[in-house]
């Protein structure tokens, strides 16, 4: 798929995607061809990719949204917050990280066809 047909599907920017794709490309999770009919295609077997490959492709980005506050280190309500719930918050990223390495894109994309073949099932009843 090209970079406006994916950015289409995410309701994103080109961009964004091919900046996104970039990561992934130089980790040699994707490729890219160039000219009428290029885009974007898996680069490696879909069964030996891992979501932990891809978060590190991408940088290991902050997971969580609501996080911890900095903005005033001399609040004390803050410090107080974020000393009760510093580990709560290290625990849940953890978790979620090593989940990661749990689940292959085969694994995802086998769950993505099941529920697309069902959803066309259903729409054609």
């Amino acid at each position: 798929m090209t970079s406006a047909e994916l950015a289409l599907c995410m309701s994103t920017n080109p961009v964004v995607v091919r900046r996104t794709m970039a990561g992934l490309r130089e980790a040699g999770i994707v490729r890219s061809t160039k000219g009428a009919g290029g885009g974007w295609e898996m680069a490696r077997d879909l069964a030996k990719v891992t979501l932990m490959d891809v978060y590190e492709a991408l940088g290991s980005p902050r997971l969580l949204a609501l996080g911890l506050g900095a903005d005033n280190p001399d609040c004390l309500v803050e410090v107080a917050v974020n000393d009760a719930l510093a580990d709560a918050f290290a625990e849940a990223e953890a978790r979620l990280v090593s989940r990661f390495g749990a689940v292959t894109l085969a694994a995802l994309s086998q769950d993505f066809h099941g529920r697309l073949d069902a959803h066309y099932a259903d729409h054609k009843r």
